[in-house]
């Protein structure tokens, strides 16, 4: 039987040539950050990494390695029987750890003896880690962005998504981060990824951008709900030029409605979402805000807000933006035809 190979390649190419990438580490690593498309078969779960740390610190290294060994031996012959049950004899699987050691190894060993041709990532996780930040803190992108700016309500996410389903190149960055960004940012019930996993995510379709044609991206400020842009995708955006969307704010107030059912649906996520605006908007305000929701005036109460506290934001930022304005296009309406056509011109500008 052969030993496993071991490599540091993690480039969108080399990692594509496998047909499993196998992310051995507990589910709470996982979870944090992984490499995109790996699949988490633990060869110590959450609670057995602990028992096992604990028995190194407090008994012995022989006691904790013994223990560890008869858990991994247990957890790997599981995965065998499951999860890689169906795998046949030109299965091509990369394994990684932490820091390419113990565990990717045993498991790759394991695999190995299969006859499987099992290739481990040398440093693990932590070579990968580097990548992601080199690429992101460190290099330049290579990479030319182009702007998708409006107001609160002009349909700026949907209609970057249908400049991407007419097959321009397009980042969501809102997607990756779980956060709307704007007026009812927070996704209820949807936790915000964490940092390195939003960067991960990043760092995955910023691969896959072809440098020879533009890129869409909505405008953003520097942090999308608790998520950071990293500073190179950040100084790709400070050089953008940008596209700017308007529509009347009765348009934007309906869409805006249609848009965040979720919103309108949970009382108590709503008032949280009005109670923490930039500019605090005083009792009395609040007290005609929760009229125009206790009548179902959601579009009237919407455009106060707007009007109020998101629209004057905008202007400020707008007025003092030196990056160059390709086009401003006037939409009288937001309904998909109204979309459409406009995700169609912008995609003829790009």
């Amino acid at each position: 039987m052969s030993n496993p190979g071991i490599t540091e390649a993690v480039d969108p190419g080399s990692l594509g040539a496998y047909d499993m990438i196998i992310d051995v580490r507990s589910p709470a690593e996982f979870a944090e950050d992984h490499i995109p498309g790996a699949v988490n078969l633990p060869v110590l779960d959450n609670d057995e990494r602990a028992i096992v740390g604990t028995t190194y610190v407090q008994e012995s290294r022989f006691l904790a390695r013994r223990m560890g060994a008869a858990l991994v031996a247990k957890n790997i012959g599981r995965h065998l029987e499951t999860a890689l049950a169906a795998m046949g004899p030109n299965f091509k699987p990369l394994v990684y750890c932490w820091r390419g050691g113990q565990r990717s190894n045993s498991m790759a060993l394991v695999l190995a003896q299969v006859g499987w041709r099992v290739m481990v990532l040398q440093g693990g996780y932590k070579t990968y880690r580097r990548v992601v930040q080199k690429r992101l803190y460190e290099d330049e992108l290579g990479l030319r962005f182009v702007l998708l700016e409006g107001g609160t309500g002009t349909g700026k996410t949907e209609i970057l998504n249908r400049v991407g389903a007419m097959g321009g190149q397009v980042i969501d960055l809102e997607g990756i981060a779980r956060h709307r960004g704007s007026l009812f940012g927070a996704l209820a019930g949807t936790p915000q990824p964490s940092q390195k996993w939003f960067e991960s995510c990043v760092f995955d379709e910023l691969a896959r951008m072809d440098p020879a044609r533009p890129v869409l991206v909505e405008a953003e400020s520097s942090k999308i709900g608790n998520r950071t842009l990293p500073p190179a995708v950040w100084q790709a955006m400070e050089r953008a030029p940008r596209i700017v969307l308007s529509a009347p704010i009765e348009v934007r107030a309906e869409y805006l409605v249609r848009s965040y059912p979720d919103v309108i649906a949970d009382r108590a996520f709503l008032e949280q979402v009005l109670s923490r605006l930039e500019v605090y908007p005083g009792r009395k305000q609040l007290a005609t805000w929760r009229e125009l929701a206790d009548v179902g005036a959601y579009a009237e109460l919407v455009r106060h807000v707007v009007e109020r506290h998101y629209d004057p934001s905008y202007t400020r930022f707008s007025g003092r933006d030196q990056r160059p304005k390709v086009a401003t296009l006037e939409l009288a309406s937001l309904d998909e035809a109204a979309q459409d056509a406009a995700a169609r011109r912008i995609a003829g500008l790009l």
